[in-house]
């Protein structure tokens, strides 16, 4: 694929099976991590990622004209397991995991993003983005223009990329389990605020588990989850593992 596009523009998307259950590790990975199977799985997808891309792409000589976005489509698995042993990944501070669609555990992914000579290196970026603004940006990138006769949810990252702009083109992001909304955030414009709503939660199994063991994932409708009305509200900026829900008695504004 490479060489036959060295020479003009390509798009090139690998979705790969790693870190996600069953989790398939070749022989070579097996044991080289010391988080078990997943580990393994992850260090065998780095593998992957700098052997048969990165590396390809450096020495074919379009590192600098080569624009590399990395990320997840969700957060980690917390049902996947077998007996005791937990197989999935890991949310760190935020509360749930795959399959939840409100639950910033569920949807706040890291992303990586590579392109020498233009954008500025070991830039850490906090606001939040979306997959979606993935199709503006290499839009952008190719000279092409989106369409006009339609909403496009997505903006392009390239003015957050380049320090252009400070501060995130959604003002609102609405979180779908399915086809059901669950939750929607509002980032105040001008503000580090974020405030987030939830219209529906799963119901975890066991209760305090933060995840569903007894379904194998959460599910989005009927009896698995829970409506709120009024919705539980965060404040993200304040309380980014949504563990204190806002009232009219503690929050009066």
């Amino acid at each position: 694929f490479y060489f036959r596009n060295k020479h003009r523009p390509f798009l090139l998307f690998v979705s790969l099976l790693h870190v996600h259950t069953p989790l398939i590790t070749t022989e070579k990975f097996q044991g080289r991590s010391r988080h078990g199977l997943y580990g393994d799985n992850v260090e065998e997808m780095d593998w992957m990622v700098g052997k048969w891309l990165l590396d390809v792409i450096d020495n074919e000589g379009l590192k600098n004209t080569t624009f590399i976005y990395f990320a997840s489509d969700h957060g980690g698995s917390l049902e996947a397991h077998r007996g005791n042993a937990q197989l999935g990944g890991w949310n760190g501070i935020y509360k749930g995991g795959k399959g939840m669609g409100g639950w910033e555990g569920g949807i706040h992914v890291p992303g990586i993003v590579r392109w020498p000579g233009v954008l500025p290196e070991g830039t850490v970026i906090n606001e939040l983005t979306s997959l979606m603004d993935i199709f503006p940006t290499v839009v952008h990138l190719a000279g092409g223009a989106v369409p006009q006769d339609r909403v496009i949810d997505g903006r392009s990252l390239l003015p957050l990329l380049r320090g252009t702009v400070q501060h995130s083109g959604h003002e609102f992001m609405f979180h779908y389990c399915g086809a059901f909304l669950h939750a929607v955030r509002w980032h105040q414009k001008d503000s580090g605020t974020i405030w987030k709503a939830h219209y529906a939660t799963p119901v975890f199994q066991p209760e305090a588990s933060g995840a569903c063991f007894g379904r194998g994932i959460c599910p989005c409708f009927g009896d698995g989850v829970t409506h709120h009305d009024p919705p539980l509200l965060f404040d993200l900026s304040q309380d980014p593992s949504e563990a204190n829900p806002l009232s009219a008695d503690t929050e009066p504004l």
